[in-house]
């Protein structure tokens, strides 16, 4: 319980916990951006085999 209060009561604790939150909703933006990129990529190609097809 030393460790939280430090963590929420130091400056430097806030500091290393923006940069933790910070990390982690870059961690999540990177995801989603990955997975919509994956996902818009597969239906380009799909568009352009069936594109080469006919």
């Amino acid at each position: 319980m030393e460790a939280f209060k430090i963590l929420f009561s130091t400056s430097t604790g806030l500091m290393s916990l923006g940069v933790i939150v910070f990390i982690i909703g870059m961690g999540w933006f990177f995801a989603r951006m990955f997975a919509r990129k994956m996902r818009e990529d597969a239906a380009a190609a799909k568009a352009q085999q069936q594109a080469q097809r006919h």
